[in-house]
């Protein structure tokens, strides 16, 4: 059957690959073998720049130009070639190697043809490619991440004033704002993005356990702890000198964290913005021709959190499995993690799809504020905790026991809570304020704190 996004197995190639197409570059298999081109393209240009290596030959300007092209223009058809090679050397980077000789073959490059590749494992190719791929991936996610904070920043500014009722254990407490609860979720948000921005992906090319065995054994001279790291730094990766035959894998859980930790707030987020919409404080802008139940006409659900939430879900599940999994190997080397790292698209694909779901969705958004004003007026109990407070502050007997007999599992109006301060000994100054005081007005710093979003 011909691969289409009806016939994906993954609704990431199939319903949604168009919500998370730029990936599709980054963590196909074509990404892989394109970074693994690069790869070996960048070390053999270091060899023949390296003038102890007097066998690979220094390049001239125009051999630069050649070399530096078969990686920048490497294309799908390409990387089928590759394929095409991996079908009898059952080794795919192995298949690199013999793509890039036929490459240069008839070419000035071809007398250096021994260099590509030279003194290599595998997975000094592999790592690096990785790495690579880790680096491209957050850039495309830390983009979609930004626009989204951005816009949960401009709706805490814009309604940073307006009041909310809070819901503690889901029950009535102390109002807020609507800006200041948005601007607790665009901190959170920030700072996790902050932690995923900190981590440069740790990469290694120092052989087949990690002590340029075989680089010594042909150049003993060379330092090539120094050109093993101007390769790996020159691509933004950092150099990690203590390795086994493979890099320790640690970075990229630290990465896979990092990011289960940003969609664990976001997650948190599309919760809390269902049951306002549950609650009717926020309204949903309804779409033209979109069906919200197949019975129920009435209906306009908020389906763009709810897939957000089960995406966010998925992406957390694959990553935080790959955080776990990958920084266990057996003694030097073992290929569990060759086939779990294939799958680092998929986690970066779910939070992307996700990421965009979310953006949808409080696109739709609209404050009701009528609704807003009703919640606090129903609710003038959540004045008892001011009260008591201020009666504290006097020394008046048994201040909390008095509200609490008043206001626990009851309604309360107005009216009542206005007669019971009427009847409190309480400086004019204290008693004044309080009989001022509304479940609207009793947002203590909410609007301050709201424009620190």
């Amino acid at each position: 059957m011909k691969l289409d996004t009806l016939t994906a197995i993954s609704p990431i190639d199939g319903r949604y690959q168009n919500k998370c197409s730029e990936l599709q570059e980054i963590f196909s298999e074509y990404g892989l073998v394109k970074r693994r081109v690069l790869v070996e393209c960048v070390w053999l240009e270091a060899l023949c720049d390296a003038k102890e290596i007097k066998e690979c030959k220094a390049l001239s300007s125009s051999e630069r130009k050649a070399l530096r092209k078969i990686a920048e223009d490497f294309s799908v058809e390409d990387a089928q070639r590759v394929k095409e090679i991996e079908k009898t050397t059952n080794h795919d980077v192995k298949a690199v190697e013999y793509f890039l000789k036929e490459k240069v073959a008839g070419t000035s490059l071809e007398k250096r043809s021994e260099f590509i590749h030279f003194g290599c494992t595998s997975e000094d190719i592999n790592n690096m490619s990785h790495a690579l791929m880790l680096r491209d991936g957050k850039r495309v996610l830390r983009d979609e991440m930004d626009k989204m904070t951005a816009v949960i920043v401009a709706m805490a500014k814009e309604w940073a004033k307006v009041p909310m009722l809070a819901h503690t254990h889901g029950q009535p407490a102390s109002p807020t704002t609507v800006g200041k609860e948005l601007a607790v979720v665009s901190q959170r948000l920030k700072r996790q993005a902050g932690e995923i921005d900190r981590l440069v992906m740790p990469a290694k090319m120092n052989g087949a356990v990690g002590n340029f065995n075989a680089h010594l054994s042909a150049y003993p001279d060379v330092d090539w702890e120094k050109l093993s790291k101007k390769v790996i730094e020159s691509l933004g990766l950092r150099q990690n000198r203590l390795t086994t035959q493979i890099e320790s894998h640690d970075g990229i859980a630290e990465l896979f964290d990092a990011i289960c930790r940003w969609n664990s707030v976001l997650l948190d987020f599309d919760r809390d913005v269902w049951m306002y919409v549950s609650m009717g404080y926020f309204k949903q802008r309804t779409v033209k021709g979109e069906i919200g139940s197949s019975t129920m006409p009435h209906k306009v659900n908020p389906i763009d959190f709810e897939n957000s939430e089960g995406n966010l879900g998925l992406a957390n599940a694959v990553m935080g499995f790959m955080a776990r999994k990958l920084a266990i190997s057996r003694m030097q080397r073992d290929l569990t993690d060759s086939t779990t790292l294939r799958n680092m698209g998929v986690g970066f694909g779910y939070t992307l799809i996700a990421v965009r779901s979310t953006m949808k969705g409080l696109g739709k958004l609209e404050l009701n504020v009528e609704r807003l004003a009703e919640d606090l007026d129903r609710n003038w109990e959540v004045l008892a905790e001011p009260i008591q407070t201020v009666m504290r502050k006097v020394g008046m007997d048994h201040p909390y026991e008095r509200l609490k007999e008043l206001t626990r599992g009851r309604r309360v109006n107005a009216e009542i809570m206005r007669e019971f301060v009427s009847a409190l000994e309480l400086p004019k100054e204290d008693k004044a304020r309080l009989l001022k005081m509304t479940p609207a007005t009793y947002i203590g710093i909410a609007t301050r704190l709201a424009r620190l979003a």
